[in-house]
Order: structure tokens, then C-alpha cells, then sequence
């Protein structure tokens, strides 16, 4: 069976619905974080994560932290899903290159953004840039990240463009991957079970 401690509307947020995507039984255990934005909340001493902050799973005894870790753990351990590309697979390097990039790149120049600080450092610019770019590229040839095909990196990517999609430029591309991201019945899942009552109560 799989845990998955989960504050509501978190990074955690995103892995319910990658649990409801992969189609496999687990369990939500809420816990409470501290939230460096609002200044609220506490560490729960009983969510596993090292930092006591969110994503985290157990996996029959096995604890696995952060988005990125979970997302690859999770798709390697349920290969059927077709989330991801198990090892064997053509498309394996450009899924590990992908899953990289997002926490390597992506986020990065994400939070670059939000935070004001692109103007007057060049180097951050064009870390930006080439991540606004990476993304047009890849939807242009389309419709996901990776192809044909959805898979955990457009879940990655997309639930980050939604978190901030203020931080990227004006974009029909990004807007309708968004849309396409948001619509799939997994994801109008996970929207449903990070809002129970009960869930929000644990932030």
C-alpha cells in the first residue's frame, strides 16, 4: 500500500493526481506544514519527509521525498501505467533528460520570475528564455511534452504553469497545455480529493 502525506493545495497536490493517473490503491495521510508564504502552519512530527514538508510517500516501508524522487520511484514501480519510460525503453533518455530539466531548469527560472528577479541579471534571463523556449518547442510539435503521448513530465510541467502561470509569457501553447493538463479526468480527481473537507483542515 502507498501513503502519500499531503498538505492541501501543495506540491503534494500534484502527486495525488499522479496516483489517480498510475490507477493503483493508496492512501492519503494529511499532515501539517509550515508555509513560507503565509508565515502559517507547523512541521508534523509525524510526516516522514526529512524536512517535514510535503510530497511524501511510503511504499510498504519504503519512504521516498520530493516531487521529482516520487515521480520517478512511482513510474519505474508501475511501468504498465505508461507514464514514464522504464529502463529498456527508447524513450528512456529523453524522460530522465525531461525529469531533470524540470527541477534543474524549470523551476528554477520559475521561481526566478515570481520572485522579480530576471531584470539586471543576464545570466537568470536566459536561463528563463531557454525555458520558455524548451516548452514552445516541445508544444509545437505536440500535443505533450514528450509526443503523442501524455506522461509524468507533462504532469510535472504542467502543474507548475498552473501554479504560476503568471510568471510566463503570454502563450496560446502554454494556455492550452494547461487546459489539456487540467481537463484530464485524473486531474479533475485529484482537484476533488485535495479539497475534501478534513484535507484542508491539515494545513
Amino acid at each position: 500500500m502507498i501513503t502519500l502525506y499531503h498538505a492541501p493545495q501543495s506540491r503534494s497536490s500534484r502527486i495525488i493526481w499522479l496516483l489517480e493517473e498510475l490507477g493503483i490503491d493508496y492512501r492519503i495521510q494529511p499532515v501539517s506544514i509550515f508555509r513560507p508564504m503565509s508565515g502559517t502552519g507547523s512541521p508534523d512530527p509525524a510526516n516522514p519527509h526529512p524536512d517535514k514538508q510535503v510530497p511524501a510517500i511510503d511504499h510498504d516501508g519504503v519512504v521516498v521525498a520530493e516531487s521529482v524522487a516520487i515521480v520517478l520511484y512511482l513510474t519505474d514501480a508501475f511501468p504498465e501505467a505508461g507514464l514514464g519510460a522504464p529502463v529498456g525503453d527508447p524513450r528512456r533518455g529523453d524522460y530522465l533528460t525531461w525529469i531533470t530539466w524540470y527541477a534543474a531548469a524549470m523551476e528554477p527560472a520559475m521561481f526566478a520570475a515570481m520572485g522579480g528577479e530576471l531584470e539586471g541579471a543576464p545570466m537568470k534571463q536566459r536561463g528563463y528564455d531557454a525555458v520558455v523556449k524548451r516548452v514552445e518547442t516541445a508544444l509545437a510539435r505536440g500535443p505533450w511534452l514528450m509526443g503523442e503521448s501524455f506522461s509524468a513530465v507533462d504532469l510535472l510541467v504542467g502543474s507548475a504553469l498552473n501554479f504560476a502561470r503568471k510568471a510566463f509569457p503570454e502563450s496560446e501553447a502554454i494556455d492550452d497545455f494547461v487546459a489539456r493538463c487540467k481537463a484530464r479526468p485524473a486531474a479533475l480527481r485529484a482537484v476533488d480529493l485535495d479539497d475534501v473537507s478534513g484535507l484542508q483542515r491539515a494545513a
